[in-house]
């Protein structure tokens, strides 16, 4: 016998706006026939093929230390640095850089709630040899 992952849980502070947040980033979905809606505690979000989901639940207590698990993300087209552009622009912060000088690495980046994640290189950056 074995187990998967069901989906993966994220504590916040408002379900809502957070999961429409990585909605954005990551061009996931609702459930049409139950849709999250402003004030709900919690939101489910569901990738393209419906084998990845995320749940948000609004919890009292504020993120205090860094995360145990985070996620690693890889751009799905462009580059490292169009997608760390992408992603400050809809309300990332930067938390650390860790690019190399040869253009290996990836950047620690936070969600509006202050949840790590890191952002890496393509798939094709990598193939292509592009460091």
């Amino acid at each position: 016998m074995t187990s998967y992952v069901s989906h993966t849980t994220v504590d916040c502070a408002d379900a809502y706006a957070l999961s429409r947040w990585w909605q954005a980033v990551l061009d996931y979905s609702e459930n049409p026939d139950d849709p999250n809606e402003p004030g709900h505690e919690e939101c489910m979000i569901y990738s393209r093929d419906g084998r990845h989901r995320l749940l948000f639940i609004e919890v009292p207590e504020v993120k205090q230390v860094k995360n145990r698990i985070h996620l690693d993300l890889r751009p799905v087209d462009g580059t490292r640095d169009a997608e760390l552009a992408r992603l400050t622009e809809l309300g990332a912060a930067v938390v650390a850089d860790r690019r190399e000088a040869d253009g290996t690495g990836w950047v620690v980046l936070a969600d509006p709630e202050g949840n790590e994640f890191c952002i890496l290189r393509s798939d094709a950056e990598i193939a292509g040899g592009r460091p």
